[in-house]
């Protein structure tokens, strides 16, 4: 292991705006106290209860460092180099189950746009098409005077606006043609001259980067893809291209990138065999570690499966072993050099069992973020050591270009030359999946659909939930006078909070006066919607003498997690989103969570005596509502605000309002909400002001 200590300029990670407007986070606690009454009028404002902010993080983190325990006792158990072998084996299989089944490769039918001479190299401004119609550009950086073939590196952009022209990715390339290496460098979906969502004066409308992979790639998720296998096989395709040129030697493959770059190289080793060299720059590190430490990460960067099949980022290098990769690492970057540390030394055992201890290297540079010239010399060396081209140990002089110097297309996007947005992609198979699904479903066939997707268990629990009794606060404005709160442990680690009302006094566990009850699930907090929300009011009215209870599911208002960054929940990198990002790579999506969460209430108001309920939903609540209203006999009758109307739409949509949390994946390759829709109307179901992807009343 070799460290260098030059100093580099800082990187600013660029924070990323909110979609949705921001609502009030929870604020200060309250005294607890008996509730009393008291004029509203003569009290300020009420702030949204949240008692348990951490409870979401917590419970992830638990979940996650158990993978990690798991997985390591795993590679504990590798004693000899038949081990190692296996395991590499392993790895790549569940790498596999993660991001395939892979398209087929289709004709790449690349063009040469243009040529940039220079003194030791010439640029080739390329285009070819990944899929059918969906065009990627890309530089070409030929070498001049050397003895062909020469070695070839695939380059992997991060999170820039220009892509491939950004400054650290032109400069690894011109330094590696300098040193006699063919170089490919490929604007990312969504960066550079490959916008997605462009407006009519060709700039995004949604916002470069990070914020067209959210939104676009979170909706694939509807029909079975994964927006980073759509991004790795760009580069498996990059890599086609590559060696369809004769002046590039198969013996020697290389793939490097930093960032969101450093994720795709990442990934690419896990997914291509032709790699013979890597080295990813600034992303290595645990997931545990980022998970930990509250750090959001793009779709792509967040493989469905991965932490319930116990990978972690150093699995995804190890299904090269033993070939060279090196990890370049930054010491104050936001990607925990402890993980990079960690998954270095479960490598560098791993190799050591395959006899190649010395084909495993990690390098550490001082400063900040970003694919700075310290680690751009390090990886330099690192390929010069497997290839022999060059003995290079520093950077040449390099000419950074404009970006319009670099420009593949006619007006610098794809757009113009009629490719194909990649959520057009997703209307299509979603309209292909619907013209598949059943017209019609019996119930135990939709609940056993429901279960599989939502990953619920087969049965629920036999015995009824553990709770606690809170204490009473004040009065909230609420449409019943008296007010208890329950804490229900629907699984270890999480507690459904539950509001009962009515108009007696209650400290102690509750009692069901009548069989019949109703259950509202909140939108976004009970406290708030039942000082604010009409349909509340319309329900107790209908029914005086029914009681009353609430439920805010995990991560939903009185457990609403105050992590990420300051009052990011509602924001498309946030809170929210955080958590159902670790959800889908456990396994587990979070409106399945909610779900649960649902069901266990129902559990519970069934052991109290409320043999009949009446769930009442609103908003994202109604998503986990209808999904247990399917499942428990229980439920007698349904009530529905501003529930979507059909993941179809959402799906068909190039524009959509509601979060990853509310996303079922693989929904549209087996039912779709209308079905659910279709089984509750023998429940009374009322549909009240539906919600279309834009999260909207839809037209009646």
């Amino acid at each position: 292991m070799s460290r260098s200590n030059r100093p580099s300029q800082p990187l600013s990670r660029k924070p990323v705006r909110r979609l949705l407007p921001a609502v009030l986070v929870a604020g200060a606690w309250l005294l607890l106290v008996p509730n009393v009454q008291a004029a509203a009028s003569s009290r300020p404002a009420l702030t949204p209860l949240n008692r348990l902010p951490r409870m979401v993080q917590e419970y992830f983190v638990d979940q996650v460092r158990q993978v990690e325990q798991q997985a390591d006792q795993r590679r504990s158990q590798l004693k000899n180099r038949q081990d190692a072998e296996a395991y590499v084996r392993e790895v790549q299989d569940k790498i596999q189950q993660c991001f395939g089944p892979w398209p087929e490769k289709t004709p790449l039918n690349p063009r040469i746009t243009g040529i940039v001479e220079r003194d030791q190299y010439h640029i080739e401004k390329v285009i070819f098409e990944s899929r059918p119609g969906f065009l990627v550009t890309g530089n070409l950086y030929l070498p001049k005077g050397r003895p062909l073939p020469l070695p070839g590196v695939v380059g992997v952009c991060g999170h820039s606006d220009n892509g491939k022209a950004s400054a650290p990715y032109q400069s690894f390339a011109q330094a590696l043609a300098r040193q006699g290496y063919v170089v490919f460098i490929f604007d990312p979906i969504g960066q550079g001259e490959r916008l997605q969502y462009p407006n009519e004066k060709l700039k995004s409308r949604v916002g470069v980067g990070v914020r067209e992979h959210l939104l676009g790639g979170n909706q694939q998720f509807l029909v079975g893809e994964f927006f980073g296998s759509w991004r790795a096989w760009d580069g498996i395709r990059a890599l086609d291209y590559l060696l369809t040129r004769p002046e590039v030697d198969s013996r020697h493959l290389g793939v490097t990138g930093n960032s969101g770059g450093g994720t795709m190289t990442t990934w690419l080793c896990g997914v291509e065999r032709r790699w013979t060299m890597a080295a990813p720059a600034c992303f290595v590190t645990t997931f545990r570690r980022n998970c930990e430490n509250e750090l959001p990460a793009d779709t792509e960067q967040c493989p469905p499966l991965a932490l319930a099949l116990g990978l972690d980022h150093s699995d995804f290098l190890a299904a090269m072993a033993p070939r060279p990769v090196a990890i370049l690492t930054k010491e104050g970057d936001y990607f925990d050099i402890r993980g990079g540390e960690q998954a270095y030394d479960r490598l560098r055992r791993l190799y050591g069992l395959l006899g190649e201890e010395e084909n495993i290297a990690l390098f550490t540079e001082a400063g900040y973020h970003g694919y700075t010239q310290g680690n751009r010399e390090s990886m330099y060396q690192w390929f010069n050591r497997a290839t022999r081209i060059s003995e290079a140990q520093t950077e040449p002089d390099l000419t950074i270009e404009k970006d319009e110097t670099l420009q593949c297309t006619p007006k610098g996007q794809v757009c113009e030359l009629n490719s194909k947005p990649f959520h057009a992609f997703t209307a299509q198979k979603a309209r292909a999946l619907a013209a598949q699904r059943p017209k019609e479903f019996t119930l135990p066939e939709l609940r056993r659909q429901v279960r599989t997707l939502l990953r619920l268990p087969e049965t629920q629990a036999s015995a009824a939930p553990e709770y606690r009794i809170m204490r009473n606060w004040r009065p909230r404005n609420y449409p019943k006078p008296r007010w208890t709160t329950y804490l229900v442990d629907t699984e270890p680690g999480i507690q459904a909070v539950v509001y009962r009302l009515g108009t007696e006094q209650l400290l102690s566990r509750p009692h069901a006066d009548t069989k019949r009850a109703i259950l509202y699930v909140a939108h976004q907090s009970s406290d708030a919607e039942l000082r604010e929300e009409p349909l509340l009011r319309e329900i107790v009215k209908a029914e005086p003498d029914t009681v009353l209870y609430t439920v805010d599911v995990r991560g939903i208002g009185e457990s609403r997690p105050d992590t990420c960054d300051e009052n990011s929940y509602l924001s498309l990198y946030g809170s929210d989103y955080f958590y159902s990002s670790h959800a889908l790579m456990l396994d587990r999506p979070f409106v399945g969570q909610r779900t649960h969460d649902v069901l266990r209430v129902l559990d519970w108001l069934g052991s109290i005596g409320h043999d009949e309920v009446h769930v009442v939903a609103n908003g994202w609540g109604a998503l986990p509502a209808t999904f247990a209203a399917v499942l428990s006999d229980r439920v007698r009758q349904v009530t529905l605000k501003n529930a979507l109307t059909s993941y179809q739409e959402l799906a068909e949509a190039p524009d959509y309002a509601w979060p990853l949390s509310a996303l079922v994946p693989n929904i549209l390759t087996s039912f779709d909400l209308p079905d659910c829709y279709q089984a509750l109307q023998s429940k009374a179901l009322r549909q009240v002001e539906p919600w279309g992807p834009d999260a909207k009343p839809v037209a009646k």
